[in-house]
């Protein structure tokens, strides 16, 4: 199919069919399942990362999650080299950490007002853009990872101002929250939210109140962790007796079951699974076209949540 050069609800910029169907999301239609660029660390080598990211293009990705703060500026030039302004991918990133190799998981805090915009101004620079379409300001109030101590602790309020200013100066395009407990997002709706990025799977769904109220206010829940955490001791998707013999049922794996159920649990979800390895990339990309009948959805509704919640100091 030639490309128009426009995106549309069924076909991408690039004319490929849309991966999970068609979502909204920070005021732009995208593909539901996109691509989290975390994983394209250095180790596999630039061109090789260059080239799981074409791919996911030309699969039908034209939503890449992104930070400053992944492999310290590496990620963001490899989106800059991989991805052209023709494919209209929107690059979404965050703020509220940095880069900590002697952190017990690679990262610091950076939640204070002049630290975001500083990575809001590095990210711009690494991503050779003169506007970020969204930008999700990593919280710490709920799922693993990192609680903040000290000159840390943030009033979510000011951090807002900020993210409202930047927005206003035309640096950002649309404000995220990431790791927000239901107050704070309550609290942060009047800014305007373009989406949600909590810890949440098949096996882990505290958040299913902040997953509808989302859903009522036309806000786009992208869960990190989809398939269950990475932290050790954490319930895994992947692990579930009912999510094993459902793929088995339907020719997948478990982790496309696991991503399928996601996209069929709320109109809203948008996923972003991350790997290096192509053949991955495309198995990923695959569970946005798996369909569930109603009875392997209720046997995977009855699969029990359980806590994912693992602070680190």
């Amino acid at each position: 199919m030639a490309s128009s050069g426009m995106a549309s609800d069924g076909t991408t910029a690039g004319g490929a069919r849309r991966a999970g169907g068609a979502g909204a999301l920070a005021g732009r239609t995208v593909s539901r399942v996109g691509y989290g660029a975390m994983q394209l660390t250095e180790r596999a080598g630039r061109a090789a990362a260059v080239a799981v990211l074409r791919r996911a293009v030309e699969l039908g990705v034209d939503h890449v999650d992104t930070a400053q703060f992944y492999g310290d500026g590496f990620v963001n030039g490899v989106i800059r080299e991989a991805v052209g302004s023709e494919d209209e991918v929107l690059v979404a990133s965050k703020v509220g950490a940095t880069p900590d190799s002697g952190g017990p998981v690679h990262l610091r805090l950076a939640q204070k007002p002049e630290e975001l915009r500083a990575a809001v101004e590095d990210n711009l620079a690494s991503l050779g853009l003169d506007r970020i379409p969204l930008v999700n300001l990593r919280r710490t109030d709920v799922g693993p990872g990192l609680r903040a101590e000290g000159d840390q602790v943030v009033e979510l309020d000011d951090q807002l101002a900020t993210m409202v200013a930047l927005r206003d100066e035309g640096k950002i395009g649309a404000i995220g929250l990431s790791s927000v407990s239901l107050d704070n997002l309550r609290r942060a709706i009047p800014a305007g939210i373009a989406c949600v990025q909590n810890a949440y799977s098949l096996v882990a769904r505290d958040d299913e109140d902040m997953l509808a109220l989302c859903t009522a206010q036309d806000i786009a829940w992208v869960p990190y962790f989809p398939l269950g955490s990475a932290f050790p001791g954490l319930p895994k998707v992947t692990d579930e007796p009912a999510v094993i013999a459902a793929a088995r049922a339907l020719g997948a794996t478990p982790s496309q079951v696991g991503l399928a159920w996601l996209l069929h649990h709320a109109p809203n979800v948008h996923l972003i699974p991350g790997t290096s390895n192509t053949a991955h990339l495309e198995a990923n990309v695959a569970a946005g076209a798996l369909t569930l009948d109603a009875a392997t959805l209720a046997a995977l509704d009855a699969v029990p949540t359980r806590p994912n919640d693992a602070p680190l100091t």
